[in-house]
This record gives structure tokens, sequence and C-alpha cells, in this order.
């Protein structure tokens, strides 16, 4: 896998919140939302042994440019997005990156670009900005693992508001075969809280862009300001990370018609009308992008925050722990998904203008994950 990268990993992590990180300023601390209890007699499923980190950092690949999204495909295929380049690669087992596609239309400026992937049944989705909107299309892709080819791409959804930063952009198919995508405000806060606007919402929608059926609309949740990763916890809660403002990051459990506030709140601010976050940072230590969730462990990438924040929402004692891993290591971080073998993927961003590139910068790296001791 290239070369390896020594990591100084705890014996054990508190998990109340971890001394071996820098904490945040105090703030509110929510509760777990209780997990649901199945009907009848039928006994609830334990929650899942939190994971951490642990062993060396191993390099998958090197030499990206601006790389924005990693997907995983269903053949062991892995491909990355380039945000300025508008290019798709495909990572091959010797480290290498080779251009599979470059996608039309792609406007690149500004925080804008070819962003989020996903596949689903044989085809991969982009989320992208063009020079009007910001669009979602699908590929057919084919091959075996070093030769994948994708097809013409075709419209799923267009028309979702743009602008030079805000632009949202992660897509992900959830436990019910639908597709979500995260939409920034597009530097129009007050279109957050506007229903009829597709900006600064998680919109849900059929494979085909269609609204699902029973819905009124593709508007799944709305009041985010630049919502980032999404991730599913084993029982099928739906969690999304969120760039805040000046003050605060967020990570929030998104609920069917749920307001999160923006802009009228930032942060957890306890008003009923709105829903608080479960876990808010200053943003100078997350600025949050990619979510993974591994083992109901919550693994969130951070870009001004240069590390990689494990949240554990779920532990035997309810708490809501963190741990911050890779603080100023790797330089930003932009996305984070499971990995093969029971290890952790992460990208890093630091070639997209905002960074220090490193020599080799941009990476895609790998970390064993192992059970969390408690303290």
């Amino acid at each position: 896998m290239g070369r390896s990268v020594n990591v100084l990993v705890a014996a054990s992590v508190v998990l109340a919140l971890a001394a071996c990180s820098p904490e945040p300023a105090p703030v509110p601390a929510p509760t777990a939302p209780p997990r649901p209890t199945p009907s009848g007699e039928a006994t609830p499923a334990p929650i899942p042994e939190p994971v951490a980190p642990v062993g060396d950092v191993d390099v998958v690949a090197s030499g990206l440019d601006a790389p924005w999204s990693i997907v995983r495909l269903d053949n062991g295929g892995v491909l990355v997005s380039e945000r300025d380049t508008a290019r798709i690669v495909e990572v091959l087992p010797d480290g290498s990156a080779r251009a599979v596609a470059d996608v039309a239309g792609v406007d690149a400026y500004g925080e804008g670009g070819l962003l989020g992937l996903a596949e689903h049944d044989g085809s991969l989705y982009a989320y992208f900005s063009a020079v009007d909107d910001n669009r979602i299309v699908r590929m057919p892709w084919s091959g075996d693992p070093g030769a994948i080819t994708l097809g013409e791409p075709s419209d799923v959804l267009t028309g979702i508001p743009r602008a030079s930063n805000h632009n949202g952009g992660r897509l992900a198919f959830g436990p019910d075969g639908l597709l979500y995508a995260t939409t920034g405000d597009a530097g129009s806060p007050d279109d957050a809280q506007d229903p009829g606007s597709l900006a600064g919402k998680i919109l849900r929608m059929t494979p085909e862009g269609g609204v699902p059926a029973g819905a009124d609309s593709l508007v799944y949740s709305l009041g985010h300001r630049n919502p980032q990763g999404i991730a599913w916890d084993s029982s099928d809660r739906l969690w999304a990370a969120e760039f805040g403002q000046n003050t605060w990051d967020e990570l929030n459990l998104i609920e069917q018609g749920g307001n999160y506030g923006w802009p009228i709140v930032e942060g957890v601010a306890g008003d009923p009308a709105y829903i608080d976050p479960i876990v808010q940072w200053a943003t100078d230590d997350a600025s949050p992008s990619g979510l993974a969730i591994v083992n109901d462990t919550l693994f969130v990438a951070g870009l001004r925050g240069e590390r990689v924040w494990a949240v554990y929402p779920g532990t035997v004692s309810q708490s809501v722990g963190q741990t911050a891993w890779f603080e100023g290591e790797f330089g930003r971080i932009r996305d984070v998904v499971p990995g093969p073998d029971g290890s952790l993927w992460f990208l890093s961003n630091n070639t997209d203008g905002r960074g220090e590139p490193r020599d080799g910068d941009d990476r895609l790296y790998s970390v064993r994950l192992s059970p969390l001791v408690e303290g």
C-alpha cells in the first residue's frame, strides 16, 4: 500500500470527552436521543462496540488534485472526484490514479466544481456545479477494478441554487433505497427557511430524481447553512455534519421535516422551534466535511480543524463522547469512508488553494480500526 506514517494511539479513550485532544469551548451537552425499541417481545439489538483508529496510517494513493469525494464500488473499484479538474479518477493498487471521465458542464470556481459521488444499482451519481446551478447526474459504470469505464451522464436533478460558496454537494443512498443530497444556502441564508427552495436543505429523491411516494416534495429537512457529510447508523437514523458561520459547526441527527434553525440560530440554542445539534464545535476545531459511520462510531472529516473527529453517541453509558485524531498531521481532511477489512479511509485536501500542500499531496489514507477501550 505505499509508505506508512506512524501514529501514536492512546491505550484508552475516556468517552465523556477525550483528554488526549483539545476540547472545544464548554457548551451545553445534549443527550443522545434514545434508540428505537422494536415492538413486540423481540430483544433490542445490542449497541455495536465503538471503534477507534489504531496503528499505522498507510497511503492508498497520492498525487490527487483537490479531491472531494471517495466512492467504493461493489466490485472493489475505488473512484475519487477532483473538484477543480472535473475529473473522476480510479485509484489503482500501486497507489496511482487513472482518469476515468472528465465530467462535461462542470464550472469550478470558489467552492463549486465536481463534488459528491455515490453508487447505486450499476450507476455512478455525481453532484456538480454548472454555470447557473448545481445538479445531479448519473452515469452507468462497468469494468473490473483497474479498468472501470463510465457511460454518458443523464440528468437526475437540476436547478439547485449555486454560488461561489455554500454549495453543499454530498450524495448518499439511504437504507430506504432513496438518494439523499445536501445543498447549501448558496449565499442566500433566508432560502434555507423557504420550503419552496432547494437551497439549505437535505433532499431525498428516487434514483431517477422524482419525489418519493407519500412525500409532498424533495425537501427532507430544512434550515441548513452548508450541510456536508451524511450517513446512517445501525438504527437507520440519519446523521449530518454541517458548516457553521462564525461560531459553531454542527453534528445533527436528522428528522424528516425537521427545521435546524439557520439563519435564525447557529449551534445549540434551546429554542423549541428548531432542532439542536447533538454535538457542536468551534469553527476553528472542525469545519466538518465528509462523515462515515462504523459500528455506530461517527467519523467526521475536519478541514480547518485538520483532524478526524470520532464521536460516540451510543455507548454503554449513553453519553456523547468525542476524540480528535491526527490533529495537524495530514492537513485539511475532506472526506472519510468505511474502508475494507475493518479500516477507515480518509482524504486530504491541501491542493485546493486553502491548504499547504506537502510532497505527494493530496492523498488517500487508510488506518485500521479496533474496539475502543473504555476508561
